[in-house]
């Protein structure tokens, strides 16, 4: 029994060729995301000598222009494959953060902006179908826990690393941060150039190409529905960030360090913990749909935790202790509800047009993104807690939803290993 454990564990765990490469180019990106992602406005202004207002709207209309390349980003990977468009969108930022110094004009900044906006809007779309390329079971939960702990890591580094930068040689430091930027990501995508694919699971005439586009990604409902409730939890994925320092200062009436408190926070335990949590989970056996029902409780306590602490509003020592307990709350579901989540979705998708069916997954984050500050805007104006009560109705809107669709997904997308080799585990550890 010991062995056969071992050899199920093997299945479920097995090593990507390259996987050291891969989550170093990532970690390496990542960086270079931190060291600009901050101070978006400053840096583009400072790099460039174009007015706030002009890099503003130039930002504004690229981005919207992203967006609306996203289901082509997903049509190349389906035809050209993602670790092949995954290095074409390196390759397009690294030129785009190469040439921003030389882009002194409004036309020239907005064209490299809206290349390099195209190619980071649909980076993760991308990331996503690699990770599925790649990786089989459950060694595609542990690379989007690894993935997720390197990007809070790296965006961290960079942000102090650009913040001693500047404090050093000043703002005239940003044109050297795009340089570094841009070798960053030429060097991210020499390591994730290492990275081999796994053989396709494909078999008959038609293998290799797509039967259908996206009109088979609009008819399968589960997926639809299950893209859906990830809409509802990637509006609290919104919150920290959006929400969260409004509530503070305007209901709450708290100092602002609170937030680069609680940023500081969220982003440690993502960084220091975020795989132990995942592993945790993936060795517990739960089925995907299920841990990613968990985070989304997770969320709706915390959530739950603001109503109550906005509504009794104590001094402010205990405001900071509720508010720090409440953020790890908060961290512990997204721990828990991002890699299964992501490993859901991306098992969940057809193999010959996956790229096509994580484009559309991946609106529900880019659609929840947009729509959050006006939401929250308008509900804080009613009633600071106001905001929160629909969080935590949308978060639990999610858990449920998710658990509903648990019989209606592929069975090799709800479990992260096969069912019957979980099973074939359990004896051998209680006979152990």
């Amino acid at each position: 029994m010991a062995v056969f454990r071992g050899k199920a564990s093997e299945a479920g765990e097995a090593k990507v060729a390259g996987e050291r490469s891969l989550l170093l180019g990532i970690g390496i990106s990542a960086i270079g995301i931190g060291m600009y992602v901050p101070f978006s406005l400053v840096f583009f202004h400072h790099v460039t000598g174009l007015s706030f207002t002009l890099v503003g709207l130039v930002m504004t209309v690229t981005g919207v222009a992203g967006l609306a390349f996203m289901p082509l980003a997903g049509s190349a990977v389906d035809r050209f494959g993602a670790k092949r468009v995954n290095l074409v969108l390196y390759g397009i930022r690294a030129l785009g953060f190469a040439l921003y110094p030389f882009a002194g004009s409004l036309p020239a900044f907005a064209a490299v902006a809206l290349v390099t906006a195209l190619a980071d809007r649909s980076f993760s779309v991308v990331q996503q179908s690699l990770i599925g390329e790649v990786a089989r079971g459950a060694a595609r939960d542990r690379l989007q826990a690894s993935t997720r702990a390197l990007q809070n890591a790296g965006m961290g580094a960079g942000a102090l690393l650009v913040s001693g930068v500047l404090a050093l040689w000043g703002t005239g430091a940003f044109t050297w941060t795009a340089w570094a930027n841009s070798l960053a990501f030429a060097l991210a995508g020499l390591l994730v150039g290492r990275v081999r694919p796994v053989p396709a699971e494909r078999s008959g005439p038609s293998a290799g190409r797509p039967a259908a586009g996206y009109r088979m990604v609009l008819r399968d409902r589960p997926f639809l529905g299950l893209t859906a409730a990830n809409f509802l939890t990637a509006l609290g994925y919104s919150a920290l960030s959006v929400l969260f320092p409004l509530y503070l200062s305007t209901w709450l009436a708290a100092p602002d360090s609170l937030t680069g408190a609680a940023f500081t926070l969220n982003t440690a335990l993502c960084a220091g913990i975020g795989v132990l949590v995942a592993g945790r989970v993936r060795r517990s056996g739960a089925r995907r749909t299920r841990s990613a029902a968990l985070g989304a409780l997770l969320f709706a306590a915390a959530f739950a935790g603001q109503i109550v602490l906005g509504t009794l509003r104590p001094g402010q020592s205990a405001t900071l202790v509720a508010l720090l307990v409440i953020v790890v709350v908060y961290t512990l579901g997204e721990l828990v509800h991002s890699p299964s989540g992501g490993a859901l979705s991306v098992s969940a998708a057809p193999e010959p047009v996956r790229g096509r069916y994580l484009a559309t997954y991946q609106l529900s984050y880019s659609l929840a993104t947009a729509l959050a500050p006006s939401l929250f805007t308008a509900l804080l104006a009613v009633d600071g807690r106001l905001p929160w009560a629909v969080l935590t109705a949308a978060a639990l809107g999610a858990a449920l939803a998710l658990l509903r669709l648990e019989r209606h997904l592929p069975a090799e997308a709800v479990h992260a290993e096969p069912p019957a080799a979980a099973a074939a585990r359990r004896p051998a550890t209680t006979a152990a």
